[in-house]
């Protein structure tokens, strides 16, 4: 039974996640009308609907286009799993945003997920804002191969450090800084981000 047959509610709009607040509960909408959750209050609990809207999420798909473009153009990219665990341990506070990207047959690999899991708990330490990408291949035709060997990079992860440019701002680093706030805000620690055609 879905949540508008439960309480006569015309059925929501297209175009949306919708996420349902249950006391200090989550619960996202799946598929039509559907909602999936972490738990229940005990009853008496009022629900709260917040839509997190189709437009938003491309938004944040070309802000994270736009910022590795201008990452790479200024030197401030760093790609692969090892080489940005390296730069987390040496230098944690030049770490402005973290990419993680996997594609599906990554899913089933239990290094690279273990791997994820400390960059996720590091970058939650130490508030670096962190999303996942699962098109690597989108992710390789934006950062390209190596400049100095022309070999393919690991782009399983991707961190964008502070410039040395005094009083550096991003728009589109802030963008997706305001996009992971507002996920986070609905329970949605590491959002997923669907890059541009």
């Amino acid at each position: 039974m879905t949540l508008e047959e439960i309480h006569g509610q015309q059925p929501m709009p297209a175009g949306h996640d919708w996420y349902v607040r249950v006391g200090t509960r989550e619960l996202r909408k799946m598929g039509s009308g559907r909602f999936r959750g972490s738990g229940g209050c005990g009853g008496g609990c009022a629900l709260t609907l917040c839509p997190f809207p189709a437009r938003r999420m491309q938004g944040a798909g070309t802000a994270l286009h736009e910022l590795l473009v201008s990452a790479q153009r200024r030197g401030c990219l760093t790609a692969g799993v090892y080489e940005s665990a390296k730069l987390m341990n040496v230098d944690p506070d030049n770490v402005a945003f973290c990419v993680l990207a996997a594609d599906q047959e990554d899913e089933g690999d239990i290094a690279l997920q273990i791997h994820f899991t400390l960059i996720q708990a590091f970058c939650c330490e130490n508030d670096i804002d962190i999303v996942r990408v699962n098109d690597v291949a989108k992710l390789a035709a934006i950062v390209g191969p190596s400049e100095d060997s022309g070999e393919p990079r690991d782009l399983h992860c991707i961190l964008i450090t502070n410039p040395n440019e005094e009083g550096w701002k991003d728009p589109a680093l802030e963008k997706l800084n305001l996009f992971c706030e507002e996920s986070r805000n609905v329970n949605d620690w590491v959002p997923t981000i669907t890059l541009p055609e």
